[in-house]
């Protein structure tokens, strides 16, 4: 019996292509010290602050923690899926790494794939930290399984949305300018997009302008979600209008060098 020890030159298969992808996505998002201070740091910081939000910012009716809470969920997924997402592949594709992985074998889709796969294990992380965090700190969601099964609705279609967002400024902009628009952005929605404040507190003028907008949509939603175990249908289709519309201009004008 012989054995064929000829090489066999090729590349791997394309799911192989997209673990391995997905992993140095990860590595590469977690070494960054500004960004996990965005994804986890700030986050983490405002929900503890939560608990004394009240003397501080009106949050209307009802317990600090039980109404920031869903808010800090959703500041989550946003700073992980845009604010992050966008810096790195902003830079990347001003140092030529998008270029250089551009001329592998693997798929162009596939980098994308490959950084959405670790922006979603990122944020699941995230979510059950600050949920963990929420809880020991006295927070009452609603009953069942019904406001988490609803959670990873909101937090696919933000994610969707959010994402889609990141990667049409860093495939337009300039790196510096993706990283002043993304922090900008981050900063904006952080304290007037809806996403903590519930849109109640806001000028009636403002309202339907914010529930409009993702961060509105996605903090009004996980808000009713663990206040009343449902979601109304209106932040899921503004959700995924912004993840749809966000897509089709990425799809149109990223350039990768």
């Amino acid at each position: 019996m012989s054995l064929d020890l000829s090489p066999r030159p090729g590349a791997a298969r394309t799911p192989a292509m997209l673990a391995a992808q997905a992993r140095m996505e990860l590595r590469l998002l977690t070494r960054n010290g500004e960004q996990l201070l965005i994804t986890l740091v700030v986050p983490l910081l405002l929900l503890v602050a939560g608990t004394r939000s009240g003397k501080v910012v009106d949050l209307g009716a009802g317990r600090p923690i039980d109404i920031i809470t869903p808010g800090v969920l959703g500041l989550a997924v946003l700073s992980t899926s845009f604010t992050s997402l966008a810096i790195a592949t902003g830079f990347e594709r001003r140092y030529g790494v998008l270029k250089r992985l551009g001329a592998s074998p693997l798929p162009r889709w596939g980098l994308l794939v490959g950084k959405v796969a670790a922006v979603v294990v990122v944020e699941v992380v995230q979510l059950v930290l600050l949920a963990t965090v929420a809880l020991a700190l006295g927070w009452s969601p609603a009953g069942g399984v019904a406001p988490w099964l609803w959670l990873v609705v909101l937090a696919v279609l933000g994610t969707a949305a959010f994402g889609s967002l990141g990667l049409l400024i860093a495939g337009t902009l300039r790196a510096e300018a993706t990283l002043a628009v993304a922090n900008l952005v981050y900063v904006l929605l952080l304290v007037g997009g809806g996403l903590i404040v519930p849109l109640s507190r806001y000028p009636d003028g403002a309202q339907g302008l914010l529930q409009l907008l993702p961060s509105g949509a996605l903090g009004e939603g996980l808000r009713t979600a663990f206040d009343a175990g449902t979601v109304d249908l209106l932040p899921l289709v503004v959700l995924a209008a912004w993840a749809a519309v966000g897509t089709a201009l990425t799809a149109r004008t990223f350039r990768w060098e």
